[in-house]
């Protein structure tokens, strides 16, 4: 996909005005090549994710708008203003790092006054916007003590203060939720994105954790290798890939081998896997041709034996034997294989209401159904056929 396109699909739909528009972004480390023509836009007041696995360029894209290391070559414009080659004093943005960066001897006040004492302000509007910022975050008796008599969680809720004290119109959060516990890291996300609504501030947020991404986002930039895979929201990103890597980076994915079959007499697309002609999202590609067929286990519809006699005559329904069953909490993973699908085991996930009701056990047969629109094709993997 062209830059001139992802820069086109990279507007959120709701005509709002842009505030940070990133054109052609390269930055390369000696032969090494970070990113590659990177372009985005993003909107006043959005609250957007760069995710993707490490060394893929976000946390090296989220450093160039902050102008901690510069591009090699594009543009970088904030508010219309251009900002390329400012050093980072000059730019209007508030920045939270996974360390939280407090500085240890200073209580909590003066770690978020340390900014607004540097602009030379009163000592009264000081204390009055700590007072403000302490009670924004949830933390408005903790002033007095050191940033090591707090939790983790009360850190970086600090830092996040301190980010925002100066009111800028930027706010770059550099995985700032993954060095602490499961259920802080939880509870602490929806604050964030709490706060973020609140003051309306536009916000970017790298993380490699996909369920912080989709539950904290307006829209996700999805990156791989220095390049941008897919820009969309929670949403499209992970009901939509568009490509195989999002497929498999983003949630849960079954892959199977396959090759492209022939539209249908009413136009569907089809893709062959083992025995059998499925019914699929939309593809272009020639009859014959390798692909991969990809379905969420989540996708996959489970039936009773009353089902078994309507088969032949529903749409992408098999006969599978269940393999292995594993209790995930709020439902069952269960592990399935078909002879019409040939060598290939497929993994779905059923409701524990639907196991009880289906009386679906190890070792027994069940009729299952793919929905054609949640069978995506993608190109096959080099290698793979």
């Amino acid at each position: 996909m062209s830059a001139e396109t992802l820069l086109e699909k990279s507007t959120d739909g709701d005509g709002q005005e842009s505030y940070l528009r990133i054109d052609n972004l390269w930055k390369a480390f000696g032969d090494f090549i970070a990113l590659k023509n990177i372009s985005l836009i993003i909107s006043d007041g959005e609250f957007v994710c760069f995710l993707g696995p490490s060394g893929c360029g976000k946390t090296t894209l989220l450093r160039a708008i902050a102008g901690l290391d510069l591009q090699t070559s594009g543009r970088i414009e904030q508010a219309g203003k251009d900002i390329s080659n400012l050093p980072p004093a000059e730019r209007d943005f508030g920045i939270v790092f996974q360390s939280y960066a407090l500085f240890p001897n200073l209580t909590i006040e003066k770690n978020i006054s340390f900014g607004l004492e540097n602009a030379s302000l009163s000592k009264s509007v000081i204390s009055a916007r700590v007072k403000e910022l302490l009670e924004l975050v949830g933390l408005p008796d903790q002033g007095k003590k050191y940033p090591a008599q707090l939790s983790g969680g009360q850190q970086q809720r600090i830092a996040l203060a301190r980010a925002i004290a100066m009111s800028p119109g930027l706010l770059l959060l550099d995985e700032p939720l993954s060095a602490l516990d499961a259920k802080v890291r939880v509870h602490l996300r929806h604050e964030v994105k709490e706060l973020q609504r609140k003051l309306g501030i536009t916000t970017v947020m790298v993380t490699h954790d996909q369920e912080e991404a989709l539950s904290m986002a307006d829209r996700i930039v999805v990156m791989n290798h220095g390049v941008i895979e897919q820009i969309g929201t929670p949403t499209e990103i992970y009901r939509e890939p568009a490509t195989l890597f999002v497929a498999d980076f983003i949630g849960e994915m079954n892959q199977i081998a396959a090759t492209a079959g022939e539209k249908t007499a009413d136009g569907k697309s089809t893709v062959r896997i083992g025995s059998k002609v499925f019914i699929c999202g939309d593809h272009d590609y020639p009859t014959g041709t390798d692909v991969i067929a990809a379905v969420r286990p989540e996708d996959i519809v489970p039936h009773g034996a009353y089902f078994h006699d309507k088969i032949a005559e529903t749409e992408n329904a098999i006969v599978c034997r269940i393999k292995e069953m594993e209790f995930l909490g709020s439902f069952w993973r269960t592990r399935l294989s078909s002879d019409t699908l040939g060598d290939a085991e497929i993994f779905a996930d059923f409701s524990i209401n639907a196991i009880r009701r289906l009386e679906i056990a190890e070792e027994t047969d069940i009729a299952v159904e793919i929905p054609g629109n949640r069978l995506k094709v993608f190109a096959a993997k080099e290698g793979d056929h």
